[in-house]
């Protein structure tokens, strides 16, 4: 299978549920296969907080780390070119590519601590803009896990008629108070950093430290006490001594984390999605929770961490109630919230199941006509006219 490179669109004007207006939204995404002429084969991918587009494959110009789903994608995998086209947008208010607080604003300049407050609804409302500009007009799956679980649920509920089927891994239908707690540390490490600068810190270095420590926090929560028990329990890191101001190992493990977001990823961005998550609740407006599962028309596969102490299988088990759900899987794992992450061979068995009494696609075609850069081609869908998001 060739690389997907990440390719970005323009699409226009984005009111966000606060009722301010994003005005020029971006949107970034990579794309593996063909669409066909019916367009019915479309598969969207969605990551997870700090997670980006770039799904599968190596690292390279751009793109600092391996794709987190390796395996997923490709001719033969579960998520198979030769049958489907797959598309991973970046999320809005991240830093891949795709409109968020390091972006530039109308008046040029980064938006900073201008960014509006966003939600998973307005973050779903951008990917569907992104659906409507690349004509497609539903998805044969959605899928996706934690943060990307969310938006994969609001998605089959905001917009039950572009939804064939859905796979929430490791989510929840609203944001706990346990998981709003965790992330309370996390926000006040970033902003109480001294180079946050209340968000208007580009193009300086930003809170490197508060950001490090709020992903050291965020990471004690992607895996369970048993884990870290078993690999690290109270051993010391190798040449240092804790009764002499040495380290843990597990501390060790935890800083390095921290280290490695803090090269790829923007503070800003690492605030503005935590909070979205945070405002996450799929009955908001809707008469509740419970109603509004009974929206979803798609047929809803839901994966639960036996280990995961973020997102609890009893989180999994409320979406599982929805009378769409044919299937609650269990992820049968040590590693916690990240195993969905890390069990892929249990993963993609789900995302298979899910898939296997989907109709085959109509075969894949070239398109009847091709536009500059190719319209059907996944190597510029981006040139297809955008319509009017259907939210």
């Amino acid at each position: 299978m060739s690389p997907s490179r990440r390719r970005s669109q323009h699409l226009g004007a984005l009111t966000l549920e606060s009722g301010q207006v994003l005005d020029d939204l971006r949107v970034s995404w990579q794309s593996w296969g063909r669409l066909n002429e019916a367009r019915d084969n479309a598969v969207l991918v969605l990551h997870a907080l700090t997670g980006d587009s770039h799904v599968v494959g190596e690292r390279g110009p751009g793109q600092p780390t391996p794709g987190w789903w390796p395996g997923l994608i490709g001719p033969g995998a579960p998520l198979d070119t030769d049958r489907y086209c797959v598309i991973a947008p970046a999320v809005l208010g991240g830093c891949g590519g795709t409109t968020g607080p390091s972006s530039p604003a109308p008046d040029g300049r980064p938006y900073g601590s201008s960014f509006p407050r966003i939600t998973v609804r307005d973050q779903v409302r951008a990917e569907a803009m992104l659906a409507d500009a690349l004509g497609i007009h539903a998805f044969a799956l959605v899928v996706g896990g934690s943060v990307g679980g969310m938006r994969a649920l609001e998605w089959a509920v905001a917009l039950p008629g572009r939804v064939r089927r859905c796979v929430v891994l490791a989510a929840g239908a609203a944001a706990t108070a346990d998981q709003i707690a965790w992330s309370v540390p996390q926000l006040h490490a970033i902003r109480l950093d001294p180079g946050f600068h209340g968000g208007d810190y580009y193009p300086g270095p930003g809170p490197r430290q508060g950001l490090a420590v709020a992903r050291q926090i965020a990471h004690a929560t992607y895996r369970s006490a048993t884990e870290l028990s078993l690999r690290f329990g109270r051993d010391e890191q190798e040449g240092e001594d804790p009764l002499r101001g040495g380290r843990y190992a597990v501390q060790s493990y935890l800083e390095h984390h921290g280290t490695k977001l803090v090269r790829r990823f923007d503070a800003n961005s690492y605030l503005v999605l935590t909070e979205a998550m945070n405002s996450h609740d799929v009955g908001r407006g809707r008469g509740g929770v419970e109603a509004a599962l009974r929206r979803i028309t798609a047929e809803l596969t839901v994966g639960v961490v036996s280990s995961d102490r973020l997102f609890t299988p009893a989180d999994g088990e409320v979406v599982a109630g929805s009378p769409a759900c044919r299937e609650l899987a269990t992820i049968d794992s040590p590693y916690g919230h990240d195993a969905f992450l890390v069990e892929t061979e249990q993963v993609f068995g789900i995302v298979g199941r899910a898939l296997a009494s989907a109709p085959v696609p109509a075969a894949n075609r070239p398109p009847r006509a091709r536009v500059a850069e190719g319209s059907t081609d996944v190597g510029a869908l981006g040139a297809v006219r955008p319509t009017p998001a259907a939210y």
